[in-house]
């Protein structure tokens, strides 16, 4: 459990930094549409990252699990999916938030909100799916294969912008100049050491009610 003060710590310190620079110290932007709307980025884009990082880790401990066949692996593949779906969930609600600011409406079946939105229902069926079986050796099992299939939408979401037409800006557009970068910055780290600590949090959790089960 102490392992989980130092991030958490230094996320909250981070987030407040970032907080307080993005709402408070920045000003309003130029363009009339965005004003201070365009704050929500400070948000949006940390909870993307996060949510991608946190799947990439449920695919790699899913593979490991795979091959290894240690609980361990699955127990973490879990709760990082946890994570992830979480962000993913702050990613969709702050992005329509987004959307409606800047073209009108808060959903536009965007190809970069519509894939985001497959890759949402691929990891809440994971989690449906998961539930549904009680062999915990056949959960572990069928988790791990529905994890490395549902991986295909990460990708798909991330291009979509780049292969269709997409009101929604690709990472080659966003010009983040230094006083959005001072606060943008901190605002990702702090997301991820967040993700670390509920990561190694929700592990040792499991892993206790494992231990009084048994």
């Amino acid at each position: 459990m102490k392992k989980a003060l130092v991030p958490m710590v230094l996320a909250l310190i981070l987030f407040a930094y970032g907080s307080y620079v993005g709402l408070v110290v920045l000003p309003p932007a130029v363009e009339p549409i965005l004003h201070n709307n365009y704050r929500i980025l400070f948000f949006h884009l940390p909870s993307a990252i996060t949510a991608y990082t946190a799947f990439t880790v449920t695919l790699i401990t899913a593979i490991a699990y795979l091959i290894k066949r240690e609980e361990k692996w699955d127990i973490i593949a879990v709760s990082s999916a946890k994570a992830g779906f979480f962000m993913i969930t702050a990613a969709l609600i702050s992005g329509s938030i987004w959307a409606k600011a800047a073209w009108g409406a808060y959903w536009n079946w965007d190809p970069r909100e519509t894939t985001v939105l497959i890759l949402w229902a691929a990891y809440a069926a994971y989690f449906a799916i998961r539930a549904s079986i009680e062999d915990p050796v056949e959960k572990a099992k069928v988790s791990s294969i529905l994890a490395i299939l549902c991986y295909a939408t990460i990708p798909l979401s991330y291009l979509s912008a780049k292969m269709f037409f997409s009101l929604h800006p690709t990472t080659q557009s966003l010009q983040i100049g230094f006083n959005v970068g001072r606060a943008l910055g901190p605002m990702i780290l702090s997301f991820l050491l967040m993700y670390v600590a509920f990561l190694i949090l929700d592990v040792k959790i499991t892993e206790l009610e494992m231990e009084v089960k048994d």
